[in-house]
């Protein structure tokens, strides 16, 4: 006689094995990748300079990296890639460069590969931005993510970047 037992699968656990499973195949996969980097436009300094220190070493192993144009994060990663090869960059932005704040302009005139969406314009930033996200996204294989917890717009944009099978790795600064 034997005995039968019966086990119910937990889901939820198996899609965490899943996106663990695409992770650590990223981190020995030796090819270049595409990186997306978005987040908050207002950073704790110390954070700047880890933001920048990752970018700078992602490109240095060669991975491209594509962001938008905004201060915090994203004049972190322009910073860092810069630093290292202006070829490996790409800056999308919401909308056009002269609607970009003056802060930032500067930067952005070095970038090499800079894609202006001019016909967002006459959206509100926060449409124009979730729209960038998306493309951004799209154009990527992997997702980093640094946001508050309260960041709406950049939490559903890496959500969005799950459900597109991308790998995410979101970090909070609070």
């Amino acid at each position: 006689m034997g005995i039968s037992l019966s086990r119910s699968l937990d889901l939820s656990s198996l899609d965490r094995v899943d996106t663990l499973a695409k992770e650590l195949a990223l981190l020995q996969d030796k090819g270049k990748r595409r990186i997306a980097f978005l987040g908050s436009r207002h950073v704790p300094v110390v954070a700047i300079h880890l933001v920048e220190l990752i970018a700078r070493s992602l490109a240095q192993e060669g991975h491209s990296l594509i962001t938008s144009g905004s201060q915090g994060v994203n004049a972190a990663v322009i910073r860092g890639v810069l630093e290292v090869d202006p070829t490996l960059l790409t800056v999308l932005l919401p909308q056009s460069l002269d609607r970009q704040v003056p802060e930032i302009r500067d930067q952005l005139e070095q970038v090499l590969h800079l894609i202006e969406k001019i016909e967002n314009n006459d959206l509100p930033l926060p449409i124009a931005s979730s729209l960038c996200n998306q493309e951004i996204i799209a154009r990527c294989d992997q997702l980093i993510c640094f946001a508050f917890h309260d960041s709406e717009t950049l939490i559903t944009s890496c959500h969005s970047a799950e459900e597109m099978g991308k790998v995410v790795s979101l970090m909070f600064f609070d």
